[in-house]
């Protein structure tokens, strides 16, 4: 379970399988560049920042990740939740935030949640991923468009306002560099697949705002030259109240990368038929952002596009993911000074696709046409998303999803007294109908449907009040019982003592599910009813039931 994937894929690595990851590895290194740059710019930091993590973070999750094929590095996916804590607690909190998210990882990995994290509703999935599209188009606007304003406003609201009264500023040099970036992007799939269509939208727009000498802002004019080296580590200093303010941003971060990067793993098994180690790749991506904020880098994760290029490219082996973060290393030693001449309406035109290719719209319009508790959760988490705050979103919109879930678990449970009329038309095939036996007088039936849990103990409690007269015994079957809580146990409990206070004996039929025996030997209801009293079958508990009245007759 804790043991990385690279150990794995090593014991039988051939030469051939060798070439096929280096080539990989080498494309996606060059995916990478651009993608790096403008995430950390749209992030609210310097686009080196972007390069360090996915040299730093894309190596070690390879290494030590629980996936063949997955690439790591920084994602549209943080740029909301970055960008404001840069702008909450500067660049430093940011990487103490990301130091913290590290270990949060690490520690979830090793108490085996990745198993759980993976189960994340569907709907609330749709809805903050579409939500940070819509964000991350938005905080593009100004460069796509070159406008001439002052500071971007965080507020969705107002930063829209903003642009409205500036759109009359628009560069139309940016404009048409920002637009042939995208036609790039978007038309040259059809000549070639080996080499990114962004790497060539780079090329072309850098070499005409050059030649032309149009009057765009670039990387070099807005940020100065890119560092062709790593920073030394520097271990961030943290105190408690450091923690205490970084705690929620930090989690915020922990759980949208373990969410990413499982995602990303699982989409990448269904590609190769392998089979990712959930817990190990959290331990991954825990040492990978802790490392990755050592060296003033920001959040990496799984990143799905670019793990998609390196299955499509021929990487099977962890081995790619680390070539792809040596081509960046060597990319940033031997040539980071030109990336300085790149436009911003070229890295706002790359954006402005990965925003469309994140905002999952088809899958959005399916939830909108399904049941209306996932559209209520779709909805919330993406409004959320967009007009309040990352975290919020996924807090408000998980506790919404649980209960709604537990909307429905109420109503699929139910208690209801059982008479010979109500079984009339019963399934004939069901050789446990109440129907097939006969019920001594003095003896009450009661049959449990669903989960007694918390949220169904209430309709137990209710249907019990409709006794009319004390019976002698009480049945309770359970045999589609298949979980109970410590609330259930509770209820079950009290009905115990008051039907024994007040004479009645009480049996339990078909108790047929592992966790409800479990539970219930636990709280010794088991000891206390009497094992006698808890039967295997519905016959069984008549016999019983029989027994216990002739016992009141003669005692």
């Amino acid at each position: 379970m804790f043991r990385p994937k690279l150990l794995d894929t090593l014991k039988n690595y051939t030469r051939p399988q060798f070439s096929k990851d280096l080539m990989a590895g080498i494309i996606v290194g060059i995916v990478a560049l651009p993608l790096a740059i403008a995430f950390a710019i749209a992030s609210g930091v310097s686009p080196e920042k972007g390069l360090f993590t996915a040299v730093i973070a894309g190596f070690i999750i390879s290494a030590l990740g629980g996936s063949r094929v997955q690439i790591g590095g920084p994602t549209g996916a943080f740029i909301v939740i970055v960008y404001g804590i840069v702008q909450t607690h500067g660049v430093s909190g940011l990487i103490i935030a990301t130091f913290m998210a590290g270990i949060m990882l690490i520690l979830m990995g090793l108490a085996r949640l990745g198993s759980v994290i993976k189960y994340i509703p569907h709907p609330l999935i749709i809805g903050f991923t579409s939500g940070i599209a819509l964000v991350i188009f938005s905080s593009q606007v100004k460069d796509f468009l070159g406008l001439s304003m002052g500071v971007v406003p965080a507020d969705f609201t107002d930063k829209w306002g903003a642009f409205f009264q500036h759109f009359s500023s628009t560069n139309f040099y940016a404009l048409g560099t920002g637009v042939l970036t995208v036609a790039i992007i978007l038309l040259w799939p059809k000549v070639s697949h080996k080499i990114p269509g962004s790497l060539i939208a780079i090329l072309v727009t850098t070499a005409a705002v050059q030649f032309f000498a149009l009057p765009v802002e670039t990387i070099g004019s807005r940020f100065g030259s890119i560092p062709s080296s790593l920073p030394a580590p520097e271990l961030p200093q943290i105190d408690f109240d450091t923690i205490k303010k970084l705690i929620q941003p930090a989690f915020t971060i922990a759980l949208l990368g373990g969410i990413e990067s499982l995602l990303s793993a699982v989409v990448a098994d269904g590609m190769i038929g392998g089979n990712h180690k959930s817990n190990m790749e959290l331990i991954g991506q825990g040492t990978a952002n802790i490392f990755s904020s050592l060296f003033g880098g920001i959040p990496a994760t799984g990143a799905i596009a670019r793990t998609v290029t390196n299955v499509k490219n021929g990487g099977r082996t962890p081995v790619a993911g680390m070539v792809h973060a040596i081509t960046l290393l060597l990319i940033m030693l031997f040539a980071g000074k030109w990336a300085a001449l790149i436009p911003m309406g070229t890295l706002a035109g790359i954006l402005v696709v990965v925003a469309y290719n994140m905002s999952e719209w088809r899958h959005f319009r399916s939830v909108l046409r399904g049941p209306r508790g996932d559209v209520a959760v779709l909805l919330t988490t993406f409004f959320l998303t967009v007009l309040v705050d990352l975290t919020v979103a996924i807090e408000i919109g998980m506790l919404l999803a649980v209960f709604l879930f537990m909307r429905k678990m109420i109503q699929f449970s139910d208690v209801n007294m059982i008479t010979g009329d109500s079984e009339k038309g019963a399934d004939t095939k069901d050789k446990d109908a109440l129907s097939e036996f006969v019920i001594p007088a003095g003896v009450e039936v009661f049959e449990i449907t669903g989960p007694l849990f918390f949220g169904a103990a209430y309709k137990f409690k209710d249907a019990i009040k409709f006794i009319e007269k004390k019976p002698g015994v009480l049945i309770f079957r359970m045999r589609q019982v298949p979980i109970i809580d410590a609330t259930g146990i509770k209820t079950i409990e009290e009905v115990y003592k008051d039907a024994k206070h007040r004479g009645t004996r009480l049996i339990l039929s078909e108790v047929h599910s592992k966790q409800v025996m479990e539970e219930l030997q636990t709280a010794r209801l088991l000891f206390a009813i009497g094992k006698a009293n808890v039967t295997d079958s519905f016959a069984e508990a008549l016999e019983r039931s029989k027994t216990l009245l002739n016992e009141q007759l003669h005692p």
